[in-house]
C-alpha cells in the first residue's frame, strides 16, 4: 500500500490505473477505524480493480464547541488496518493540502433540502463542510465508485444529492451498518463511552427495533415515536432528535410504504446515531 500526502503524488499513482482502464474505488475516513470501515474497503476491493482510501479529519464539518481536537487519530494503526484489509493507496493529506486559502476563505458546497433538519438542524454547516471534502475527493481521486457506511443516512443522502445536482460521473455505494454482537452499531465515537455508558448503549438499537415493530403492526405513528423517545430517556440518553421518515428523508405519508426510523442521543460524552429501515404497513 502506497501512503501519499499531496494531491500530485495521488495524481501520479492514479495515472498508470487509469491509463489501463481500470475501475477505482474511494473510500474516505477520518481515521480511527473500526470494523465498520474496513467493511467499506473489502465492498470497494470486490469492485474495482484500485482502492484509495482517504484519511483525513475535516475540520470544516466540526461546529463551534465540537469535538475536533479531541477526535480519535490512530494513524499508524489505521494504515496497518487498511494495508491488511487490502487497500492500495492511502491519501492522507492535511488540511493545507485541501484548504490552500484556509477555512474562512473556502469555496463551500451546500446541498439544500436532504440536509437541513435531523443532524443538519443540531450542527449548522456540518454538511456543507461533508459536501464541500466529499466533492474534492471525488475531483483529485476520480473514481468509479465510491463507498459510504449507511449509519450516516443523511450523510449518504446529501452525498447521492451533490453527486446527481452536480453531474459528477460516480456511483454512490451504500455499505450496511456494522454492529456489535449487543446490537450497538460501529462507530468512532463509541470510544468515549465508559463502561457504564457502552453497557447501556445499545437501547438505541433496541429501541429502534422496538418501534419498527410496532408501526408494522399499524400502530399509531405519533405515539410510538413518544415511547420510543420515552425510552431512549429511561435507559440513560439525552435523545437530540427520533425521526421516522420515508427512504429519501421526506415526512411520510399515507401513501408511504418505504420508511426509515433514525436517531440521534447524547450518552455520556458521545453523540450515537442509529437508523432502522422499515416496511410501513398499508392503510
Amino acid at each position: 500500500m502506497h501512503t501519499l500526502q499531496t494531491a500530485e503524488a495521488l495524481d501520479d499513482a492514479l495515472a498508470e490505473p487509469r491509463r489501463r482502464g481500470q475501475r477505482i474505488a474511494l473510500v474516505p475516513t477520518m481515521g480511527n477505524l473500526h470494523p465498520g470501515h474496513l467493511a467499506l474497503v473489502h465492498h470497494a476491493r470486490q469492485r474495482a480493480e484500485v482502492v484509495v482510501a482517504s484519511l483525513f479529519v475535516n475540520p470544516l464539518q466540526f461546529g463551534p464547541g465540537e469535538d475536533l481536537d479531541a477526535y480519535p487519530r490512530t494513524f499508524a494503526d489505521d494504515q496497518a488496518a487498511l494495508a491488511e484489509a487490502g487497500c492500495d493507496v492511502l491519501f492522507a493529506p492535511d488540511a493545507a493540502t485541501l484548504y490552500p486559502r484556509g477555512l474562512e476563505s473556502a469555496t463551500r458546497i451546500h446541498v439544500p433540502g436532504v440536509s437541513e433538519g435531523l443532524c443538519g438542524g443540531s450542527r449548522p454547516g456540518h454538511f456543507d463542510g461533508v459536501a464541500t471534502v466529499v466533492a474534492m475527493l471525488l475531483n483529485l481521486a476520480a473514481p468509479g465508485l465510491a463507498c459510504f457506511g449507511e449509519k450516516d443516512y443523511q450523510q449518504l443522502a446529501v452525498i447521492r444529492q451533490m453527486v446527481t445536482d452536480l453531474h459528477l460521473p460516480v456511483e454512490i455505494h451504500g455499505v450496511p451498518i456494522v454492529r456489535a454482537d449487543d446490537g450497538l452499531a460501529l462507530s468512532s465515537r463509541n470510544g468515549y463511552l465508559s463502561g457504564d455508558e457502552r453497557a447501556r448503549a445499545p437501547a438505541l438499537y433496541r429501541t429502534l427495533c422496538a418501534m419498527r415493530d410496532r408501526l408494522a403492526a399499524g400502530e399509531d405513528q405519533d405515539t410510538v415515536l413518544v415511547h420510543g423517545h420515552q425510552a431512549l430517556q429511561e435507559a440513560g440518553f439525552t435523545p437530540d432528535y427520533l425521526a421516522l421518515r420515508d427512504r429519501h428523508l421526506e415526512p411520510v405519508t399515507a401513501r408511504t410504504r418505504e420508511a426509515v426510523l433514525l436517531a440521534a442521543a447524547q450518552l455520556g460524552a458521545a453523540r450515537l446515531i442509529d437508523n432502522l429501515s422499515l416496511e410501513l404497513p398499508a392503510s
